[in-house]
């Protein structure tokens, strides 16, 4: 390297250096800014997604300002932990939303919101997410058909639980046409999560006057 070349290298680094904090210090800007928006839209899409099985329910504030964790081992449909979000009304407990997991679906796992009012009764039930076939188990889904709308208002008392099943396996409930497996994996999953409510209820509310999660 001869005595010219040095000098260009020196500043060649210099202005890599410079450019890259620059680089730096727009997207730390850009984070600080776009981050509470950011923030913001997310807190939104939660809500809004979680309003849909409340129908009817009157309540007060945010549905996700007070959120229970539950960590395996627990009777809850899936293995990880399962997210609650507890609704109320002048303190007093209207509802709590589980966010658990059926296992087994036709072709994986299950996402589901279910929502249970303070009387033990499905306020209402959302596919969150699924991987079922297209046109047979995807029809969970209330945005392609009704079949997810049977549950409202059911409870473990009515239909008596010995018959919360599938028409073809002596149950009450209506089944979709060819499709079999992803109703029986639903339904399971609602029912274990009435059953865990029922035996845990008081729990799930024990902090109902404390609404920090």
């Amino acid at each position: 390297m001869n005595k010219n070349e040095k000098p260009r290298v020196w500043i060649s680094g210099a202005i890599l250096a410079v450019l890259a904090a620059i680089c730096t210090a727009l997207v730390a800007i850009t984070h600080s800014t776009t981050a509470p928006r950011i923030a913001a839209n997310a807190q939104a899409y939660l809500e809004k997604s979680l309003q849909p099985v409340l129908e009817g329910l009157e309540y007060d504030g945010k549905l996700s300002e007070s959120t229970l964790l539950i960590e395996p081992p627990h009777e809850l449909p899936g293995t990880g932990p399962v997210t609650v979000y507890r609704v109320y009304a002048d303190s007093a407990p209207v509802a709590a939303l589980f966010v658990v997991t059926a296992k087994d679906g036709f072709t994986g796992p299950i996402k589901l919101l279910i929502g249970i009012d303070a009387s033990g009764a499905i306020s209402g039930v959302r596919v969150l997410e699924h991987r079922e076939t297209p046109g047979l188990g995807d029809l969970i889904e209330s945005a392609k058909s009704d079949w997810i709308e049977q549950f409202r208002k059911r409870s473990l008392a009515d239909p008596d639980r010995e018959v919360w099943a599938i028409k073809r396996d002596g149950g009450v409930y209506d089944q979709l046409t060819g499709a079999s497996i992803t109703p029986r994996s639903v339904i399971k999953a609602i029912k274990e999560t009435l059953l865990y409510f029922e035996a845990n209820q008081e729990q799930v509310f024990a902090d109902a006057g404390d609404k920090e999660s």
